[in-house]
């Protein structure tokens, strides 16, 4: 039985540098490097849905049900506004997820920190109306959201880094070209109210 799918608000990432040699000459740096098909920026990571409200669920004591966190959520992400394709740049590889992946890191404009900003404070209200108190201290500590740090910091991620290898590690400067945002796996949202 396949795993539930996570859910995010992304980017997906149309080129990377000029031509497919600029991405494939990453492979000097990383192992395993990722299909350029699929690479992706993330703007908020959900997680699983499921999870993600029976965490709501626990950590408001059963006041909030699973499945009204559920309804509210799939509620709040289709009406969330697009961002519009945008073009970004990297000039460094960085490491992440607790050592498993290596990201371009990227600088995106100011209007696309606002968006992300206006998605976290979003989810702030969704989870407020969902009467969760400390909602900074539930997103930290939810294990389906993920969050490891308060600071989002813009990457695409490409792949493993070498054995052991914590970088950071200066590339020569790539464009990075993003299509406009998009909710990945919405296909698996519950539909009807």
């Amino acid at each position: 039985m396949p795993a539930p799918p996570r859910i995010t608000v992304e980017v997906p990432v149309l080129r990377v540098g000029d031509g497919p040699a600029d991405y494939e000459g990453l492979g000097s740096f990383v192992q395993a490097l990722r299909r350029p098909q699929g690479l992706h920026l993330t703007l908020l990571h959900v997680g699983i849905l499921a999870d993600f409200a029976q965490d709501i669920e626990d950590w408001t004591k059963g006041n909030t049900a699973a499945g009204s966190a559920i309804q509210a959520t799939v509620h709040w992400l289709q009406a969330l506004p697009e961002l519009e394709g945008f073009a970004g740049s990297s000039d460094r590889l960085i490491v992440l997820g607790g050592g498993s992946i290596a990201g371009l890191e990227v600088a995106v404009p100011q209007h696309v920190m606002d968006y992300q900003v206006s998605l976290v404070q979003g989810l702030h209200e969704l989870l407020d109306g969902l009467l969760v108190d400390n909602v900074d201290d539930f997103i930290l500590s939810s294990p389906a959201l993920g969050f490891r740090y308060p600071h989002w910091v813009p990457h695409v991620a490409v792949g493993q880094p070498p054995s052991h290898a914590r970088g950071p590690w200066s590339i020569s400067p790539l464009a990075v070209e993003c299509g406009p945002s998009r909710i990945r796996n919405g296909q698996f949202l519950p539909t009807g109210d």
